[in-house]
């Protein structure tokens, strides 16, 4: 039978300490015994026990010495205290100093029975939120960052240097690109993480309704305002609040926003109390700053003291390397997802996607993957399986008389991405073959294949 958890009995009095642990042995408990403090302090160094029992009164020590070193040691322990001389004041210091229950001698067997449950499930739970944490930290950390352009490389250097700092970070680039993904990542990455994330779309409310979003109101501050109401900021103290679609907030918005970001203090709508915060702020814009400040859009004072740290993510097209990458990391997620057996993708569906245009960016590829899962009837996802805007721009498979066989109809696309990837890198080899994931000798090889030597001689990088 297996063991219900593994259990530490401590008690100088060896006639009850025998006793007490062959009983829970026959309640199918595996169980070690110590009757000193020393001893007890070795096992606890040695092993790490579900459950500890520790006696308060022990030799020279007490037990409150041992629940101390057992806090610092196994944190992951629970401490279960025992006395034959209990008082609510020894009671309360236990449960103060990390005891999950205190319990007084003789011990009744249905009581220690019901103590140990409690303790055993409370691990359980510890451990399954334990799961979920780390199943948050794949979603939503690093991971799920996915790149080997030297482009998204850059972007990983500065989420490293940035995110245990409290500096203000500007994500910008275009619709799709991953900045939320990005923001979570950083959360996720700092000392921050096991405090609350909290995301905000400013360009989803009017502006009235956003700035109760973010710092709450008191009641009767407007119609509808029956009560008081905390707001983002309140919310995400300690942690990280990441300000969304930035560039659309109304300039009284921005003179909000920028007395927050320098002061981190504000008033609720309505109210006259100041609230101040510790809040890890994190905004995203797909839209060019600079030049919205140069019409006159947005607030020069707010742009330079949001744009301490930028992060610029690049379109999904200028990065065509990492589309298979990509796309092999959302099909393996969404067949876990949906309990699918595993796919792949044939070359030709691959070559389609590196050859459209992606307007929607990562966002839409994944979407796209999700739909060729979803609907595919084969395990290998194919052209047939994807959009047809997607293979309006593929290669033809094979020419259906013969007269071009599949290598050559690759060759097509092959060469407009390595030009592409040539003319975006200024025709730097090394940059294009990073860009690419192939080394310099294939991308000779390719470029001389497919005719491009000349035109790189005539760009002056022979």
């Amino acid at each position: 039978m297996k063991p219900k958890g593994s259990l530490l009995l401590v008690d100088d009095d060896r006639q009850i300490l025998d006793s007490m642990a062959d009983w829970l042995r026959s309640q199918a408990y595996e169980v070690d015994t110590a009757a000193a403090f020393a001893a007890a302090k070795d096992r606890i160094d040695r092993k790490a026990y579900d459950v500890a029992l520790l006696d308060i009164r022990l030799d020279e020590h007490d037990g409150f010495d041992l629940l101390t070193h057992c806090r610092r040691c196994r944190p992951s322990t629970t401490v279960i205290m025992i006395t034959g001389y209990g008082t609510v004041e020894s009671a309360v210091e236990a449960i103060r100093m990390g005891a999950f229950d205190f319990l007084t001698k003789p011990l009744i067997d249905d009581e220690l029975q019901m103590a140990l449950q409690r303790a055993l499930s409370q691990r359980q739970v510890i451990a399954e939120n334990e799961t979920l944490k780390a199943q948050l930290e794949m979603r939503f950390g690093m991971e799920n960052v996915v790149g080997h352009d030297h482009r998204m490389q850059r972007v990983f250097d500065v989420i490293d240097s940035v995110a245990d700092t409290k500096a203000t970070v500007l994500i910008s680039g275009e619709s799709g690109t991953g900045k939320s993904m990005v923001a979570r990542a950083i959360h996720r990455r700092s000392g921050r993480r096991d405090r609350p994330f909290v995301e905000v779309a400013c360009g989803a409310l009017p502006e009235t309704l956003l700035e109760s979003e973010l710092f709450g109101h008191v009641a009767g501050a407007f119609t509808g305002a029956v009560g008081e109401k905390s707001g983002k900021f309140t919310q995400a103290d300690g942690g990280t609040i990441f300000l969304d679609e930035i560039s659309t907030a109304s300039p009284a918005m921005q003179v909000k926003l920028l007395r927050v970001l320098q002061d981190f203090e504000f008033e609720q709508v309505g109210g006259a109390k100041t609230f101040g915060v510790d809040t890890r702020v994190i905004l995203a814009t797909n839209e060019n700053l600079t030049a919205a400040v140069a019409e006159g859009r947005f607030r020069q004072d707010l742009f330079y003291r949001i744009n301490v740290i930028n992060i610029e993510l690049p379109a999904l097209r200028d990065r065509i390397s990492d589309i298979p990458l990509l796309a092999r990391h959302f099909l393996d997620e969404v067949c876990r997802e949906n309990s699918r057996p595993p796919r792949n993708f044939s070359d030709e569906a691959l070559a389609a996607l590196q050859r459209y245009a992606w307007p929607g960016n990562v966002r839409e590829l994944q979407n796209v993957v999700e739909r060729a899962v979803l609907l595919g009837k084969h395990e290998v996802i194919d052209l047939d399986d994807l959009p047809r805007e997607l293979t309006a721009a593929a290669p033809l498979r094979v020419d259906p008389i013969g007269s071009r066989s599949l290598k050559q109809a690759l060759e097509a696309p092959e060469r407009q991405i390595i030009l592409d990837t040539l003319q975006a890198n200024d025709f730097n080899r090394q940059a294009t073959a990073e860009a690419l994931d192939i080394n310099r000798t294939t991308l000779y090889k390719k470029m001389k294949r497919l005719g491009l030597e000349e035109m790189a001689i005539a760009a002056g990088r022979a």
